[in-house]
């Protein structure tokens, strides 16, 4: 039905305030604000099947509930104390985004933690991971926690848990951050502290696999700030591509130390992560000791002896900021360092007597 002309313009006025209310009643949802949640439950199953291989007859709960459920192996340990730690992976991330390298990010941040609990005897139970992006992306947030399941299964420890998290404009395009939680166990009478060391203790120094997971920020600098290299560019001096010498994977000396512990021949150890030797050795020296290093002891690898080149940088920032080569030092009673050579030579484990335990004030001198 046709309304008149002035009936016509009357409706149309009386139509305008609610287009106009419609209009502003427009539905906003959370994925106008940037976080897509439907691409993250995607991402989730994937990840549920990425962790349920890491698990164990301990884990009692599925990924997806409030907390993850572990029951501890009391005949394995006894008298129990739980041991954590929590870490993550630094501005190595930045090198992996440069190289779209994400699979092994996960490993360096699992191994780094395991080997945190190890030098105090711990033995890994499970982990949990942290993911932090601006955006999504389903096939790296993947690879990231296939690289962490990876590493878990490697150290007999269960991912039984985890937060991805989108928060849209807090991170730049294509970068996210990476942190991780892992629990252990050790009886209490086989607690590691370093209590035990005396003066005459060798320090028995165990290599690294490059950077691991400290001092990236110096090292980029230097690498590609100062020489201006490429992170696809082979570089005679490191005999390798830069990215590829910085994105060598953190070991973990889990396995070794539990020989050694095994063998009871130690009667310390200290992870050298950031700090270098420098400022970890001191962690586990009782009150009244020193260490004595001997920097002739072992070969330096050429990327700590370029960087140190490109930027003129001094001994002792050198010793400050990276492992320099050595990723664990163990401390050995000097009358078991026998049985200990032993231990690692059946182990094929290379490694250096770099110094001994002396008097002092729990600080590293070199010489």
């Amino acid at each position: 039905m046709n309304l008149p002309t002035s009936d016509a313009a009357s409706a149309e006025t009386k139509l305008k305030p609610k287009q106009t209310k419609a209009a502003a009643k427009k539905s906003v949802s959370y994925v106008d604000a940037g976080v897509d949640i439907s691409a993250a439950d995607k991402s989730k199953h994937r990840i549920k099947m990425l962790a349920r291989k890491t698990f164990n007859k301990h884990v009692l709960s599925e990924i997806g509930g409030f907390g993850g459920l572990f029951s501890l192996d009391l005949e394995k340990f006894p008298n129990p104390v739980l041991v954590s730690s929590a870490d993550g992976v630094g501005t190595k991330l930045k090198v992996a985004f440069d190289l779209g390298i994400h699979h092994t990010v996960g490993q360096d941040l699992v191994n780094h933690c395991v080997n945190d609990i190890a030098v105090q005897g711990a033995t890994p139970l499970f982990f949990l991971d942290y993911l932090a992006t601006g955006k999504l992306e389903n096939s790296v947030v993947e690879t990231v926690v296939q690289g962490i399941s990876d590493a878990c299964r490697a150290n007999g420890c269960a991912l039984i848990g985890g937060e991805t998290a989108q928060m849209p404009g807090f991170y730049a395009e294509g970068e996210y951050d990476l942190a991780g939680t892992i629990i252990g166990a050790v009886s209490r009478d086989k607690i590691i502290t370093g209590d035990g060391i005396q003066v005459g203790d060798i320090l028995l120094g165990i290599p690294s696999n490059g950077l691991h997971t400290n001092g990236y920020s110096l090292a980029r600098k230097l690498l590609f700030e100062v020489a201006k290299y490429g992170p696809d560019q082979y570089v005679n001096e490191l005999k390798d591509k830069t990215g590829a010498s910085l994105m060598r994977v953190h070991r973990s000396y889990l396995a070794i130390i539990k020989k050694l512990t095994n063998g009871e021949v130690v009667s310390g150890m200290a992870h050298i992560t950031g700090g270098g030797i420098t400022e970890n050795l001191p962690r586990i020296i009782p009150k009244g000791m020193g260490a004595q290093v001997d920097l002739a002891s072992w070969q330096v690898p050429p990327l700590f002896e370029h960087l140190q080149k490109l930027g003129n940088v001094e001994r002792d920032e050198m010793l400050r900021t990276f492992n320099m080569g050595i990723g664990l030092i163990v401390v050995i009673p000097a009358e078991k360092v026998k049985k200990a050579k032993a231990i690692l030579n059946r182990a094929n484990e290379r490694f250096h007597i770099i110094g001994r335990i002396v008097r002092g004030e729990r600080k590293v001198s070199y010489n």
